[in-house]
Order: structure tokens, then sequence, then C-alpha cells
């Protein structure tokens, strides 16, 4: 009977972020936290609407989608209103507050400081008319989708 071998850890994570809500940044900021705390190396792509989260103009005003979003458990209509975001959003930041879950400007520094890189999609960077200046500090770079995937090479790609 052959003998079991045990999988082989994972040393590298590469993690896109396509979407501009709370709900859909701070899954990937979790994740390469987690990593760079488990020894891994850590990437971060930010496309699309996941620009938000490393624009230096949108990065504390990020919300809550409450329309469309099942996991709200509330109608579409109901989410669509005045000010649902806000409440949703207030309501969120407390409770990540509470749990010791830092403000996403702080954990991109944070991710940063441990020497995660993070990367803006140059597509996505076009497509939306920025420059380099639009964004945080913490930005290694602006690479193009065949960058991002030599960066990720012999790792994992995870898109949250």
């Amino acid at each position: 009977m052959p003998e079991k071998t045990e999988p082989e850890k994972i040393s590298k994570v590469s993690i896109i972020i396509s979407k501009g809500s709370l709900e859909g940044i701070y899954p990937g900021l979790i994740m390469a936290n987690g990593a760079r705390a488990e020894g891994m190396e850590a990437n971060l792509f930010f496309t699309f609407f996941g620009l938000d989260a490393i624009h230096r103009n949108r990065i504390d005003h990020i919300k809550v989608a409450t329309v469309g979003n099942p996991a709200m458990h509330i109608p579409t209509l109901l989410g669509g209103l005045p000010g649902m975001s806000a409440l949703a959003t207030h309501m969120m930041s407390k409770k990540m507050e509470d749990l010791d879950i830092p403000p996403i400007h702080e954990f991109i520094e944070m991710i940063s400081d441990t020497g995660a890189g993070l990367y803006a999609c140059q597509a996505s960077v076009d497509m939306f008319g920025l420059t380099r200046e639009d964004f945080v500090a913490e930005v290694k770079d602006i690479i193009t989708v065949g960058d991002f995937y030599d960066l990720a090479a012999g790792g994992q790609i995870i898109f949250t």
C-alpha cells in the first residue's frame, strides 16, 4: 500500500480584488494579511471597482452594497432606500471595530508594511482615466494582466 504524502503547503498567493464595496474588499485584505502572517508571499491585484480600495480619495468612503446583495437578507427595494447603505456601512464598521479589524486604509498600510505587493490593473486604470497620483503610496506599481500572471507564477490565484 503506497504511503500517504501530505499535500504541499501554499507558499505564495496572488489575490484579485475587483469589487468596490466593504464586503468585496475585506475578504482579500484579510486573506493577504493571513498569508503574510503564515510566512507566505502575497500580492494584491486591484481591478475594476476594486481600485476604490487603493484610490486616494475613495479609500475612506467605501460602503456596504445593499442593493442586489442577497446576503443582506432584505428586499432589493428596501436596500435602495436613501440612507440604507450608510446605515449598513455604519453597522458593519462598528462591528469590525469591536472585532479589532482595522479600517481599509490602515489595513492597506499594515499589509504593505509586511512586504506584500499591492498593484493596480493597467487596463482598469486606463478605462477609468486614472493616474499613479490617484492611488495611495502603498501601491507598488500599475501593471498589466500579463505582469500579474508573472508575479503569480508558481503560486495560487484567489479571486474575491
